[in-house]
């Protein structure tokens, strides 16, 4: 069992031997995961990239640049 311990500012570092095996590094996300009153899991909150693929549909039939800009700027407008 590995452990750590929590600052007086509410901060925890995780044991090296728990980052690695999560995958994380400095800056990187993780989520608590509620399993059960009073017990959580830790887990890594990063994704590739390549995880995002089929998000978002493609159109139809491509759209061209001036379009785009259209309806950008129509949009704009309605914002003022």
């Amino acid at each position: 069992m590995t452990t750590a311990t929590l600052t007086s500012k509410g901060q925890i570092t995780i044991p090296a031997v728990v980052r690695a095996a999560l995958g994380v590094e400095t800056g990187d996300r993780v989520e608590f995961v509620l399993v059960e009153p009073g017990r959580y899991e830790l887990v890594a909150a990063t994704q590739s990239v390549t995880a995002l693929k089929g998000l978002v549909r493609k159109p139809a039939s491509p759209v061209s640049i001036s379009a785009m800009n259209e309806a950008i700027t129509a949009r704009g407008a309605k914002a003022r």
